[in-house]
This record gives structure tokens, C-alpha cells and sequence, in this order.
């Protein structure tokens, strides 16, 4: 421990996360499609445990941007995660915060260890996304949980196997022998070409003549 930090937490970490009870009143508005939007995510980022990818979603559920996180798992406190969301979201997006109500929606979609129930760190994360929308002005929205038993959607209580936290293992590997031949360009013969005839004579490639005018 060093002035109060140990392994990266603060003193007041309990202070920057959101509890499952106030994340569920808090009226987070729900997602169209929680599959699709998580089947999506996936196969953009294939997120490995201990990666978040943060999604920007325009007024009709679809995905305008989108970057991948990583995280530390004994991190509880949500200040961290903030600071790495909102810096992706400078990074891919602009910020909507002229507009008087927030027009699109930010989403998070967390892979980890563990089991698919509310964690502490998970509240550190919901507190991160919060905070994260307001300065970039957009609206909070869902909080995704994918484990090993799938994705979870905290506060509306959907859910799915599929994609889980090892999916990204899953997918078929493509080598280079799996990648499309070039075809082989044709080679043209050229015909040889007669070099010029230079018509040196016998007398000019003798030095003879040059060596009797040196006498």
C-alpha cells in the first residue's frame, strides 16, 4: 500500500460503483435486440476475459461505433474504467454534448471470469459506463455481462448462451495455406534482339597507328 493506494484503488473505490438494486432503478432504457447487439460486439472484438468493448448506438438501436477496453479483474473501483471508456470514445466518436438530450446511447459489453451473477466489479464498470456517457453526452445505457455461461443483461433480466467468454477460442484459425492462390503471371518470351553492328575496323582496334606517332 502506497498513500492510501493499493493495487490501483482508491480510498473512496466504494463511492465510484453502482449496486444491481440501483442499477435496476436507475431506468436504463432497453435494448431492441440484446442478442443480436451482443452476437455483434462479438464478432467485432472477440473479447477474451478481462476485456470491455464500449458501443455507441444511434435512435435506432444500430451499432456507429464501437472500441475494446481492457481491465484489471481486482479493480472495484470505477474511476479507472472511466477514464479508459471515455478515452475510447474521444477515439472513435464524437461528443453529442451540445445537443439539449442525449440522441444516442452508450452501451458496455464486459467479458470476465467468474459467475454470470453481479459482481464488484461489475458495479465499477456500471459506474464507469454512467459517467462515461454524461461527459460524451450521450445516454447510459445497457450493462452486458459475458462469462463462461453466456451473456447476461443486468437489470432486464435476459440472457443467452451464446456467445459466452470462450467463444473467441472457438472460432477457426485461418493459415496462410487457407488463403486465396494468386494466379501465377504468364511470362512472355522475348525474342532476342540483334545488337547493333559497331563496324570497327582492324585498323582503329590496333593501337599500332598510335604508337607510331608517339616515336
Amino acid at each position: 500500500m502506497l498513500h492510501g493506494i493499493d493495487r490501483g484503488q482508491l480510498a473512496s473505490a466504494m463511492g465510484r460503483s453502482i449496486d444491481l438494486e440501483s442499477w435496476s432503478s436507475a431506468g436504463v432504457p432497453l435494448l431492441r435486440d440484446p442478442r443480436e447487439l451482443v452476437t455483434e460486439l462479438h464478432q467485432r472484438h472477440l473479447p477474451q476475459p478481462g476485456t470491455g468493448v464500449i458501443a455507441v448506438l444511434d435512435t435506432e438501436h444500430r451499432v456507429v461505433a464501437s472500441a475494446s477496453v481492457s481491465s484489471r479483474p481486482h479493480v472495484t473501483d470505477g474511476w479507472q474504467h472511466r477514464n479508459s471508456l471515455l478515452t475510447q470514445l474521444r477515439r472513435v466518436t464524437a461528443h453529442d454534448l451540445r445537443l439539449a438530450t442525449p440522441r444516442r446511447t452508450a452501451v458496455l459489453l464486459h467479458c470476465r471470469d467468474g459467475s454470470s451473477g453481479w459482481t464488484e466489479q461489475d458495479g465499477a464498470w456500471m459506474w464507469a459506463l454512467h459517467d462515461a456517457a454524461s461527459l460524451h453526452g450521450l445516454r447510459c445505457g445497457a450493462f452486458i455481462a459475458l462469462t463462461a455461461a453466456g451473456w447476461r443483461v443486468f437489470g432486464e433480466e435476459r440472457s443467452g448462451r451464446t456467445p459466452h467468454a470462450g467463444s473467441w477460442s472457438e472460432r477457426p484459425v485461418r493459415t496462410v495455406s487457407e488463403l486465396p492462390t494468386r494466379p501465377t503471371p504468364s511470362v512472355r518470351s522475348v525474342p532476342d534482339l540483334a545488337l547493333p553492328s559497331r563496324g570497327w575496323t582492324a585498323a582503329a582496334a590496333s593501337p599500332e597507328p598510335i604508337r607510331q606517332a608517339a616515336r
